[in-house]
């Protein structure tokens, strides 16, 4: 235990640390490698289940078998992991806003075991998320291992995140841009190099132990200046498709959770209910993936109105699985829901103009799978280089872009903040790196106690008082009430000054007539961020702090922007 410790001090790493740039990308190598594992794993996984359930989905009763997985996967994160049902990467983004990138080793494997079960049985998720926080959970243990410091840490975590992305889809750029743009949130050279090695390094485990193949192929697609005024409209379309999913996801979760019955039965329930859509539209079971090459290279075959249906439906499979305690993520149905716009949306404009002469079906469907990845995740840049290296379709970067960015912007007007970010910004709980929430969130009030101040008392005269000013260096004195102790109000030199150069006045006043009553206070559970607030809306250098109704003493900006600049230092030392 003497030598493992040994082993584990900074001090035994003082050959790499002589440039810490050089120890971040080497942790990032197997980071990147380990995320890449994981991603593997849970892919390999799911066609092996998929497999071995496919001869029981012609049975009758094969409706209940998601409702199983679901009821199993919850079942898996309460009782046995202690985790709470979720999507996974507004828990990544939660550690990173909160914690310095701070997860626990079981997340390493949770998620993925109970994706596995949730979309293997047939639930509308994705496997992405899980990695995300599978990949995020190894960055997070690796660095605490190597004896990190918080913003190394996060990096390490970010890391993390896009190997798995990376190896999931094999696509390096979109891992890496996804990671800073969504899970960091900033764009920093410290940042750029590592995660960009780190998606390499999950890249090139995908692609040694399932082959360097794009994930969806399709046709040269021949687009003209028709097709590209079109995606205007079809950016409307993702856009409305991506707040659909977003509110009835977010209505469902609310609906689930007044529902007086465990999680494992409300997982049960939605599972459910996503097998009997699933009878009637196959499509919406599962991560979809193979619908999916069928529509991008044009060659699905279902009528518009059975396309059109199958939209509705997977966004409703969708909010059920994951909104009633399933485990997933939403990039898959994101990308199934936006292709089956996409080809909603061109074969109405087939209809409507026959004569015109429209590029082929599967280039919407796949400039769709942009427009909802972008809508939900507010990240026009990781849905462009997504849908470019997981389809190989580099001829359609122009409509690409102009769909991402118009399906962004319309869903940040109607949706301020993303699907992700929503619940987190709704608690308060999102704080950026770096910036000061995240500085202050650190620090307490308590920490920043000044308890050098002398009480008086509102009997008290003034004559009294003055031979108390002249043994303080305070210019400021909490009252309280002889009786009780509570807290009445605040006298400041300055206000008093006439007072105190008036002799007839000291047998004459007492404190409680001259004393300030319409104080600001402090309390110790106070939102420091809320603390400076106040202070500058107010223009006031101290405050004091009560609890109980009693003074417990006084904190200052001075104290406060003190104690913030060593506390960014911590944070950002490098």
């Amino acid at each position: 235990m003497r030598i493992l410790r040994r082993w584990r001090h900074p001090a035994s790493w003082t050959i790499f640390r002589i440039d810490d740039r050089l120890l971040l990308i080497l942790i990032a190598v197997i980071v990147g490698t380990c995320s890449g594992l994981a991603a593997v794993a849970l892919n390999r996984s799911l066609i092996a289940m998929f497999e071995w359930l496919h001869h029981f989905r012609h049975y009758w009763w094969s409706f209940i078998m998601p409702a199983i997985g679901a009821a199993l996967s919850a079942l898996f994160l309460d009782k046995m992991v202690k985790e709470g049902a979720g999507h996974g990467v507004p828990e990544v983004i939660y550690s990173v806003s909160r914690y310095g990138g701070l997860m626990r080793f079981r997340s390493s494997f949770s998620r993925l075991i109970s994706s596995c079960l949730t979309i293997g049985s047939g639930g509308s998720a994705g496997p992405e998320a899980p990695v995300v926080m599978s990949g995020a959970a190894i960055g997070s243990n690796i660095a605490k291992l190597f004896s990190l410091n918080d913003r190394q840490r996060v990096t390490i975590v970010g890391c993390g995140a896009a190997g798995a992305i990376s190896s999931i889809f094999n696509a390096p750029i979109a891992g890496m841009v996804f990671s800073i743009e969504v899970i960091l949130g900033e764009w920093k050279a410290v940042n750029i190099v590592p995660i960009a090695i780190a998606s390499v390094a999950g890249t090139e485990i995908s692609r040694i132990l399932q082959g360097n193949q794009i994930a969806f192929s399709h046709r040269l697609f021949h687009i003209g200046h028709l097709d590209i005024v079109a995606c205007i409209g079809l950016a409307i379309i993702s856009a409305v498709a991506s707040v659909l999913l977003t509110r009835l996801l977010r209505s469902m979760h609310g609906v689930s959770k007044k529902a007086p019955f465990p999680i494992w039965v409300r997982a049960a329930a939605g599972g459910c209910a996503v097998g009997i859509i699933g009878v009637f539209l196959p499509i919406v079971l599962g991560e979809g993936y193979h619908p999916l090459r069928t529509m991008i290279e044009g060659a699905y075959t279902q009528g518009i109105g059975i396309v059109t249906l199958a939209v509705f439906a997977k966004i409703l499979a969708t909010s059920l699985t994951l909104g009633w305690g399933g485990s997933g993520g939403i990039f898959a149905p994101c990308l199934v829901i936006g292709s089956l716009a996409g080809l909603t949306y061109h074969r109405g404009l087939v209809l409507l103009w026959p004569s015109a002469s429209w590029v082929n079906e599967g280039c919407f469907a796949l400039l769709g799978m942009a427009g909802l990845i972008s809508g939900m995740l507010h990240a026009p840049l990781t849905g462009i280089f997504l849908i470019i290296e997981i389809t190989g379709g580099y001829e359609v970067i122009l409509p690409l872009i102009i769909v991402s960015v118009i399906s962004t912007t319309l869903c940040h007007y109607i949706e301020p903040v993303s699907f992700y970010l929503k619940e987190l910004v709704e608690k308060g709980q999102l704080l950026r790196p770096g910036t000061d929430a995240r500085v202050l969130s650190d620090l307490s009030v308590q920490e920043l106690l000044e308890k050098d101040c002398i009480i008086v008392k509102q009997n008290m005269l003034l004559r009294d008082f003055i031979n108390i000013i002249k043994k303080s260096h305070r210019n400021y004195f909490p009252v309280e009430d002889e009786n009780t102790g509570n807290f009445l109000g605040m006298i400041h030199l300055d206000d008093i000054r006439s007072y105190l150069f008036n002799p007839l006045m000291y047998d004459a006043v007492v404190l409680g007539q001259i004393m300030d009553t319409d104080v600001k206070v402090v309390c110790l559970d106070d939102d420091l961020s809320e603390v400076l607030r106040k202070m500058d809306a107010n223009r006031l250098f101290s405050m004091p702090v009560i609890a109980n109704k009693k003074f417990i003493g006084m904190i200052s900006k001075a104290t406060l922007l003190d104690k913030y600049r060593k506390e960014l230092m911590v944070q950002t030392d490098l």
